[in-house]
Order: structure tokens, then sequence, then C-alpha cells
């Protein structure tokens, strides 16, 4: 793919005071695609799990009424789960621009 070509979707990215705030709303879903030894190290509180390396569109958690939002740790990896996402039409659509690095250079709260 050069310069977006081929690309079905745009991703939706969310900042991360946005993020913050859709968390304390109770309106969002969270899935951090890192490996299970980066999650441990820290993640976003109430993240679950799904590392890219096993990532399955269809095994995503089903919450009506709530928004799935991706992370990585700087917003590739999710970007690259969300491709996943949209080759199967999938409506997830949404990563945290900048990933987990935006998240705790913005000071927001970290789960170990």
């Amino acid at each position: 793919m050069i310069f977006g070509i081929g690309k079905t979707r745009k991703h939706h990215e969310i900042g991360a005071s946005s993020l913050h705030g859709m968390i304390t709303a109770n309106q969002v879903v969270i899935v951090d695609v890192r490996e299970p030894d980066e999650f441990a190290a820290g993640h976003i509180p109430g993240a679950i799990n799904m590392p890219l390396s096993t990532f399955l569109p269809a095994a995503l958690p089903a919450h009506p009424g709530k928004v799935v939002v991706l992370n990585c740790q700087g917003g590739k990896r999710s970007g690259m789960a969300l491709d996943r996402c949209a080759a199967v039409g999938s409506a997830v659509d949404t990563h945290l621009f900048g990933g987990f690095g935006a998240w705790v250079a913005a000071g927001l709260p970290v789960a170990r």
C-alpha cells in the first residue's frame, strides 16, 4: 500500500484527555494490543489485553452502547489492528492518538 491507496476506511483517533473523559462517563471499552509483558508493565486502567500477535477482530468484546477504542504504545499496532477490523467489516474503527505514550505524557492514571 502506497500513501494509503487501498485503504477502505480511515481510522478515527481520540486524544488521551477525551478518552479519559469517556472512561469516567463509562462510555468506552479499551483494548490494548501490546504484548502481555508491555501490558503488565503499565496500561490504561480497565483496559483488556488482546495482543496484536494473536489479534482476532471476532474476539473483540461486545459492549452495546459503548465505543471500543484500541491502543498500543504509539499508535502503529493499534492502526494495524484496525486494518484487520476493517478487513472483516467490523464497526471498530477508533484508536488512541499517540497510544499509551500519549496517555502517560498527559499524566493520566496507569495500572500495573
